[in-house]
């Protein structure tokens, strides 16, 4: 099971930080990925992270703005979000994976979803 939170409204500039907490299985034997879906449009895949090492991947439209990490010890994913902008409102999910080296942000490649955080950006 995962479950996200963190999600909120913030002014354009601002930021925020997502959490991404699993259950009923080792984080670490799982890549992950953080996901958005804006009202009236598609899935967007937004950051990757495979499991160890920890290759991440990362949609042009938010490259230098949002990071990911993970911390297997706690069960938890991160995505950290800076200089948003109104476009970033969407319903943010995490994800997660078990194909060992796939670094992919393609929704159809991931098994397991969280419920959903929404982010509003807008002031």
């Amino acid at each position: 099971q995962l479950v996200e939170s963190g999600g909120g409204l913030v002014q354009p500039g601002g930021s925020l930080r997502l959490s991404c907490v699993a259950s009923g299985g080792s984080l670490g034997d799982y890549a992950m990925g953080w996901f958005r879906q804006a009202p009236g449009k598609a899935r967007e895949g937004v950051l990757s992270i495979t499991r160890r090492p920890s290759f991440t991947k990362y949609a042009d439209s938010v490259k230098d703005r949002f990071t990911i990490n993970r911390d297997d010890f706690n069960n938890t994913v991160y995505l950290q979000m800076n200089r948003l902008k109104p476009e970033d409102t969407a319903v943010y999910y995490c994800a997660a994976h078990s194909i060992h080296g796939l670094l992919t942000l393609s929704a159809s490649d991931y098994v397991y979803w969280g419920q959903g955080t929404q982010v509003t950006v807008s002031s």
